[in-house]
């Protein structure tokens, strides 16, 4: 599908995001699949012998010990609350992609529950167990991640308090996190507390490394002849700032439009597909940026 834009119409947003969602389906769903399993039997094999704490599967593991309840039980209740909470909080277009990930994923923990019995790691240290299983995780959130997909469980409650409470990311993803490690560290003890905050570092590490690069946001630099469009989308669709520069071409000394917006590095994927359905033409740089301070 060639979207044609006109300076005097507005863009089709629903139709855009349903042209990128569709491209690569395949592809997309296929490693989504594969991310979580291996988020799965990362937690079966290593985090539940550890007792790391991380989001909901942390939090099936202190109602296990507590309650003998089955984790993938806890863990698909857990889900679905947070689904409906999104669907309330969120709206249909960003609760989509997290219904499949939030079912599939007990799922899988409840089909690798039996691996263990057949993959004994006997005598190993602790800490083997936790970086194996840390790496293990990042790579399957990574791989999620980054064909716009989730797991569900507190990814979902971290969309709702960035959208609600405008906290960045980072932060969400401290206070989430640290609640659940806490209540951990009274059931299993204080050294499951510092397993778990590595893990948290790591995981977070190794998923921004697969998604491509390590930083919370992209500063991107759109050179194009349709800065109207794309602001449009970036402003109405992204809901994220946009400042122009006026620029002259280096060789054609043609006046230029110069876009520059900080874009969240889990929304990388859908501003690049967009420019490029939007200007096929246009010119992006896009670098890691560490830190955004000031109002929009």
């Amino acid at each position: 599908m060639i979207f044609n834009f006109s300076r005097k119409h507005k863009i089709d947003s629903n139709a855009l995001l349903k042209e990128i969602y569709s491209s690569k389906k395949i592809q997309r769903y296929f490693y989504f699949i594969i991310g979580i399993l291996i988020m799965a039997i990362a937690f079966n094999l290593f985090m539940k012998e550890a007792h790391i704490m991380s989001g909901v599967s942390g939090l099936s593991l202190i109602t296990e010990k507590l309650f003998n309840l089955d984790p993938s039980l806890v863990i698909l209740i857990a889900n679905i609350i947070l689904v409906i909470a999104s669907f309330v909080f969120l709206g249909k277009e960003k609760t989509t992609n997290t219904i499949v990930g939030s079912i599939l994923y007990p799922v899988f923990v409840k089909l690798t529950e039996k691996l263990p019995d057949y993959i004994n790691f006997g005598n190993t240290e602790t800490i083997v167990l936790v970086l194996s299983g840390a790496v293990l995780t990042g790579l399957g959130s990574g791989l999620v991640f980054k064909n716009n997909f989730t797991s569900g469980g507190t990814d979902i409650l971290k969309q709702i308090l960035t959208t609600y409470c405008k906290m960045p990311y980072s932060k969400t993803n401290m206070y989430s996190e640290g609640i659940i490690i806490i209540l951990g560290a009274f059931v299993f003890g204080w050294t499951s507390f510092l397993y778990s905050i590595i893990t948290m570092f790591i995981i977070g590490y190794i998923s921004d490394r697969v998604i491509l690069g390590i930083s919370e946001y992209k500063t991107m630099q759109i050179i194009t002849n349709k800065e109207e469009e794309i602001k449009e989308f970036i402003l109405e669709t992204l809901h994220h700032g946009v400042t122009i520069i006026n620029a002259e071409g280096g060789y054609t000394k043609e006046p230029r439009k110069i876009l520059i917006s900080a874009i969240p590095t889990r929304e990388y994927f859908v501003a690049t597909e967009a420019i490029k359905k939007i200007d096929p033409a246009s010119f992006v740089i896009a670098t890691d940026t560490y830190e955004i301070t000031g109002k929009k």
